[in-house]
């Protein structure tokens, strides 16, 4: 799969079935190329602007499974 491809997905959070967004940037290991976490941005771009809200940096862990428009996660609250 291309990062092209990945970031167009919405992340769903499984605890509480809330979008959290769409893939921004990955961080991976880059002795063996595996994804250790995915990113995305709170809020929309525009509020990004006027608001300092820090990013969902979600670990490869919690991603519970890829599909063709989605990516499920499993995260607590504490964790965002």
């Amino acid at each position: 799969m291309l990062f092209s491809e990945f970031k167009c997905k919405s992340v769903i959070n499984l605890r509480d079935c809330k979008c959290l967004g769409k893939v921004s940037d990955m961080e991976f290991d880059e002795r063996c190329g595996c994804i250790c976490k995915i990113i995305v941005p709170k809020g929309s771009k525009f509020c990004n602007l006027l608001k300092a809200e820090s990013d969902y940096v979600i670990p490869y862990k919690d991603i519970k499974q890829i599909g063709p428009d989605i990516i499920l996660v499993d995260i607590c609250c504490n964790e965002r």
